[in-house]
C-alpha cells in the first residue's frame, strides 16, 4: 500500500508526497535528515491529510494532481476531511 499525504509546515506552508509507511516518514520529516529538504527548515510539520492507494502508480498519479491544485483547493480538501 502506498499513501498520498500533505504536511502543514511551521510556516504555513502545504507539502506533499508519497510513502509506504506514513508514520515513519512523519517522524523523517520531523526529526531526522531523512525527510525533504524542504520540510527540513520548516520544521515541525503536522500530517493534515492522507489517502491509501494499492500501488505506487495510482499514488503517484493522484500526487501529480494535488500538487496542481491551488492553496484554496488544497485547504478545501483539507476542511472536507475534518
Amino acid at each position: 500500500m502506498y499513501y498520498l499525504y500533505l504536511l502543514s509546515c511551521s510556516d504555513a506552508t502545504l507539502y506533499a508526497g508519497i510513502t509506504t509507511d506514513l508514520t515513519r516518514r512523519v517522524v523523517e520529516h520531523n526529526s531526522t535528515t531523512r525527510g525533504a529538504k524542504y520540510t527540513l527548515v520548516r520544521r515541525p510539520v503536522v500530517l493534515v491529510y492522507s489517502k491509501k492507494f494499492r500501488n505506487r502508480s495510482l499514488a503517484s498519479v493522484a500526487e501529480s494532481k494535488l500538487k496542481k491544485l491551488s492553496r484554496a483547493e488544497k485547504l478545501a480538501l483539507i476542511d472536507k476531511i475534518v
